[in-house]
């Protein structure tokens, strides 16, 4: 994409970050990001909700407090209205708890349903957390357990549990807002959000834009409740295995791991939970986030896994 200078411009793409940041002030910025997709459950209001959930985390990993939306629809045009009010309805009632204003939006007539939405948050220019901003020595935190795509593949199959997929649900229609309240509470230095590149693609952006090499200690990861079993069974969604053709170049490993484990580090996640680094003796006192390994000086790969 042609660039061109401007020093308002404080993040913009040149490190995959989560969300773009424009200064407008020496005290105040905008955070901005978009993001849709087609439906990965059945009900369509908790379609919606998810999709809302999912497009505000990218403001929310840059450290960010989301203020307005605009609502981005693809919709058949001789579908069901009462399915895209209950997508509209499920969307708008996760930004009103989220706080963040719908202030219109934009639909098309599309054979295949899509839908997301354009967010706009605030921050403090001196407060932004990007993907570049891991330090040696830190340690590497993560607040989301790893299966979404997996699970919602084998729903797609009609081999999942209803209680499997019921947490699955669960935790994609839960908003990272909690999540960035604690990270913001400690001297977080780097911080990205895991979704559709999995959690080696987003570690990957996360090494590469910090000059670093992420060690992740593979049996600290945590996983949605019949992930592996599913990975096992074969519900490998497509995206799986883009993502590892894709960003298994930059990993080593130290140890043979399980296949069905190391599918599920590049399962595409939806509305998946903050990554982030921060000072080991800062570790002790999280709460819901959990370390799943730490960051060292750049080796020989980006990512090693242990």
């Amino acid at each position: 994409m042609p660039r061109w200078a401007d020093e308002n411009v404080l993040v913009g793409f040149e490190t995959a970050d989560d969300a773009g940041v424009y200064k407008l002030t020496p005290e105040l910025a905008l955070v901005q990001t978009v993001d849709f997709f087609t439906p990965i459950v059945d009900d369509p209001y908790t379609y919606g909700a998810i999709a809302a959930a999912n497009a505000l985390s990218d403001v929310y990993a840059m450290g960010g407090r989301p203020l307005s939306s605009l609502s981005l629809v693809g919709f058949p045009a001789k579908g069901d209205p009462e399915d895209l009010e209950q997508i509209l309805r499920g969307g708008a009632e996760k930004m009103r708890e989220a706080e963040c204003s719908i202030l219109g939006g934009h639909s098309i007539a599309d054979d295949e349903i899509k839908f997301g939405y354009a967010v706009t948050g605030a921050i403090h220019p001196e407060s932004i957390k990007t993907n570049a901003g891991a330090r040696v020595g830190d340690a590497l935190v993560f607040t989301k357990r790893l299966g979404t795509g997996v699970i919602s593949t084998a729903l797609k199959r009609g081999i999942a549990a209803a209680e499997h997929v019921e947490e699955s649900v669960r935790q994609m229609a839960t908003l990272n807002r909690r999540a960035c309240d604690e990270m913001l509470r400690f001297d977080a230095h780097g911080c990205t959000d895991v979704t559709g590149f999995g959690l080696i693609g987003h570690a990957r952006e996360m090494a590469l834009a910090s000059k670093v090499t992420l060690e992740i200690e593979v049996d600290r990861l945590r996983f949605l409740p019949g992930a592996v079993e599913y990975a096992r069974e074969g519900a490998i969604p497509g995206g799986l295995n883009n993502n590892r053709e894709f960003a298994s170049c930059v990993v080593e490993s130290a140890r043979p791991q399980a296949k069905e484990v190391e599918d599920l580090l590049y399962d595409p996640q939806t509305s998946g939970g903050l990554l982030y680094t921060l000072p080991e003796d800062q570790v002790e006192r999280l709460g819901e986030a959990y370390r799943i390994g730490r960051v060292v000086a750049r080796g020989e790969k980006p990512i090693r896994l242990l």
